[in-house]
């Protein structure tokens, strides 16, 4: 599977830069140009500096949005009368943009960092709770017998009942909306901090320089596929597991 993303990706990288090569254009510079513009920026720390401060706002954003989406979806799917009353607040915040959220917030709370993250966790806590809510609405009725009969306690059914049958459902939240959630910093960046990729590729934008504005974008994307592969690809793989168990049962 890697070896075949590797090629992929080379074979990928290979047809960037004879396209390149052929446009002959400053606007689309090839990858050696890319390249050395990562490493001079790298060898300088500005691209570490920029690079942790925009993992840092996806860490704390995604982190508060899977809390509050959690508990939101908990809360809807097991009670049909908070489903009854809240699902329409949940699905207009699904599907407000995420542009004006960020600059509701922005012009409410100033260009703060609260307003950056909050903006994040308005946007993507509902995409997590409809996810978990679809999950506990199709929990075996057969389980909660099982831990009624053997009295188990709250934390006891959430370990080894809850848990195991979100799995797959709060793997999806996960896989979509860390996704997303890092594209909408990048945004929220562009518009109003003084750090991160996003803030960064505006700045070079202004000046345009493509090549640093891909040097940028192409770290940051290279940095999420790194977590992809050592984080995400090994959950997915449990949660397939989970799914194989759980038939053969």
């Amino acid at each position: 599977m890697r070896f075949a993303t590797t090629i992929s990706l080379v074979v990928l990288v290979i047809t960037w830069g004879i396209t390149s090569h052929l446009a002959q254009s400053d606007a689309f510079p090839g990858p050696v140009a890319v390249g050395q513009k990562i490493l001079q920026e790298g060898a300088n720390g500005e691209l570490w500096i920029h690079l942790g401060a925009t993992f840092g706002r996806v860490l704390v954003a995604f982190g508060l949005a899977w809390v509050v989406g959690i508990a939101i979806g908990v809360a809807l799917g097991r009670s049909d009368t908070l489903d009854r009353w809240f699902w329409p607040w949940v699905n207009t915040f699904l599907n407000m943009p995420a542009l004006v959220i960020i600059v509701i917030c922005y012009l409410g709370l100033g260009m703060t960092e609260w307003a950056a993250v909050l903006a994040v966790v308005i946007n993507k806590a509902p995409l997590i709770a409809t996810n978990v809510r679809d999950g506990v609405r199709q929990f075996e009725t057969r389980y909660d017998e099982f831990a009624s009969i053997y009295r188990l306690s709250w934390i006891q059914r959430v370990r080894l009942i809850w848990i195991p049958q979100l799995e797959p459902f709060l793997f999806t939240a996960l896989r979509t909306g860390l996704s997303l959630t890092w594209k909408i910093i990048l945004v929220v960046e562009l518009l109003g901090r003084s750090s991160g990729i996003g803030f960064q590729v505006h700045l070079y934008f202004q000046l345009f320089e493509v090549d640093m504005i891909l040097a940028y974008a192409l770290s940051f994307m290279i940095a999420m596929q790194l977590i992809e592969w050592v984080a995400v690809r090994p959950l997915e793989q449990r949660v397939q597991q989970w799914r194989k168990d759980d038939q053969l049962a």
